[in-house]
């Protein structure tokens, strides 16, 4: 056996299949599904980037897998993307696909992938987007990659998802004002923010503002906990508190707990604000920028490697690839010591 011979018989299938489809891969399309977040436009900006300086060419998918479906694709140049790293939402717009949902959807989506001579796609989004993706890639074996765009941070996987931190300055901002109120008029704030499965936002959020508790889904809340909390802080002569409440804590909303605890103790005089959508609004934060630009520049070059039915992401500030069915299943643990410490803080 010649030398050749012999490095030829140590490559893989799988190296074999990464090769070739490295060589087919000369068109990719991106695409943004679900709740948009802030970033997410800096990721499309990388993706298009980086594929065009690969000698890619680019598609853009309007209104997530409902554009795939119906055919909405644009081309993107370098041009496409300027001056968007700083805005918010999506350029492409976003959209939860229920035709997606069904086979016959999907098909429709592929035949158009076939009609545009896609060779691979890059979505950015959440746990329903790559469920999709999934999902569509058992079916028609098609590469696809993943960046997780959410702001809830909850996706397993990577220690920050494109949006979050933007969300939680957002949820700061708010609440330094809602403070500045409740200051003077000596009241108790409960303040709902977003977050139905995960309490992520709810924490850093919670810590950074210096509120007096925060409940979260992860833990269980006892009103009459919370109480004591609230009545040792107005012995130590505080005249006014903040209370963060994410919207899936398992003892309701912010309305609901407000009214529970106004039962028990009347002289609270309560008021309830909801931030709802300003949380998934504004221009990202630097950070934000940051990472949403690093995603999306993986993304691509692990198409052009091969890689296929995966999310990028950061942990420990390195490249992660974790499979689509493992980001889905597998459930992110917020730092419950962190509960702990901001309670002593507050």
């Amino acid at each position: 056996m010649t030398t050749t011979e012999s490095q030829e018989g140590q490559i893989t299938k799988t190296e074999r299949g990464k090769i070739k489809q490295m060589k087919e891969i000369k068109k990719i399309g991106v695409l943004t599904s679900g709740g948009d977040s802030p970033g997410m436009n800096a990721c499309i900006r990388a993706v298009v980037r980086t594929g065009i300086h690969n000698g890619l060419e680019v598609m853009g998918i309007q209104e997530g897998y409902n554009g795939l479906i119906h055919n909405k694709l644009i081309p993107l140049k370098s041009t496409s993307v300027s001056n968007i790293i700083q805005r918010g939402g999506t350029i492409l717009k976003t959209a939860r696909s229920m035709e997606f949902i069904e086979k016959e959807g999907r098909q429709k989506a592929f035949e158009n992938i076939k009609k545009n001579n896609l060779d691979g796609l890059v979505v950015i989004g959440g746990n329903g987007t790559f469920t999709g993706a999934n999902i569509f890639i058992k079916e028609f074996d098609f590469p696809i990659m993943g960046t997780p765009g959410t702001i809830d941070n909850d996706l397993y996987g990577t220690d920050r998802t494109i949006g979050y931190d933007t969300a939680v300055n957002t949820v700061m901002q708010a609440i330094d004002k809602i403070r500045d109120t409740a200051d003077s008029h000596n009241r108790l704030f409960f303040i709902e923010v977003m977050g139905r499965d995960a309490g992520f936002i709810a924490l850093r959020s919670g810590i950074a503002t210096g509120a007096e508790d925060i409940l979260v889904p992860e833990t269980v809340t006892y009103i009459d906990e919370l109480i004591e909390i609230l009545e040792a802080g107005f012995i130590k002569n505080k005249k006014s508190g903040i209370v963060i409440v994410a919207e899936g804590d398992d003892a309701g909303g912010a309305f609901e707990i407000a009214r529970k605890v106004k039962e028990k103790y009347c002289q609270y005089d309560t008021r309830v604000s909801i931030l709802g959508h300003i949380q998934r609004g504004g221009s990202p934060t630097a950070n934000d920028r940051i990472v949403a630009s690093h995603l999306g520049y993986e993304a691509v070059l692990a198409l052009l490697n091969g890689r296929q039915g995966e999310m990028v992401g950061l942990i420990n500030n390195k490249t992660a690839y974790t499979p689509f069915e493992k980001a889905i299943k597998h459930h992110k643990n917020i730092n419950t010591d962190l509960l702990k410490m901001a309670r002593i803080l507050s």
